[in-house]
């Protein structure tokens, strides 16, 4: 069993570590002393994504406005962020233990784990500038393409550094990932554009009346 304490000061500190003092920060992360820790970790980032979120719904600055619900949805959009933080924290874990087993790093689970929480604090980030997106959707892919770049940025230092993995091999990978990301994110803007053409086409046209008269009947 792990006596690891989780210390909030420590939390901060480390998030700004890990994004101002990068290759420094995980050249000394630590790769064992329980599950806790990173446990945690994730829950905070995930919450704090899930209050930026509900602050943006309020304002009605998020992707899809106020939301059906108004502020009654807020609860659920903090609670969803977190249980997604932890699920998403797991499911890196997997992914970030197999790209290092293929890059000849550490292969413990609780090593990638706690690695994987590391790279989470690109969530509240992602989170904060995610009202961009509403005033326009390249705005949105140049805030999401960046994120993912930090992210990349993150999982390149904490395979390297943290994990050990060979630097070539997994240079290799983040350039695979990269270019993966870049393609979907295109695939997803001209999926946006069509979505926008559509409710602009909805908006100008008679439509408006044609629901109403189904509405009526």
């Amino acid at each position: 069993m792990s006596n690891e304490t989780f210390n909030f000061n420590e939390f901060i500190r480390d998030s700004k570590e890990c994004l101002v003092n990068t290759k420094n920060y995980f050249s000394s992360v630590k790769t064992s002393g329980g599950m806790t820790g990173p446990i945690l970790k994730a829950v905070l980032y995930g919450a704090i994504a899930g209050i930026l979120s509900f602050i943006w719904n309020i304002l009605g600055l998020s992707g899809s406005g106020v939301g059906m619900f108004g502020t009654a949805a807020g609860p659920m959009i903090i609670i969803s962020y977190t249980l997604g933080a932890i699920i998403g924290l797991f499911i890196g874990s997997i992914v970030l233990l197999l790209i290092s087993s293929i890059c000849n790093g550490n292969t413990d689970f609780e090593a990638n784990v706690r690695v994987s929480a590391v790279i989470m604090v690109v969530m509240p980030i992602s989170a904060f500038f995610s009202f961009l997106g509403h005033f326009s959707i390249y705005l949105d892919v140049i805030i999401s393409l960046a994120v993912s770049g930090l992210s990349l940025w993150l999982l390149f230092n904490g395979l390297i550094l943290a994990l050990k993995s060979k630097p070539d091999t997994t240079k290799i990978v983040i350039y695979v990932l990269a270019a993966l990301i870049v393609i979907f994110t295109l695939i997803g803007l001209g999926a946006k554009r069509k979505a926008n053409r559509f409710m602009n086409e909805f908006n100008n046209s008679d439509m408006k009346e044609l629901m109403k008269d189904i509405n009526k009947n």
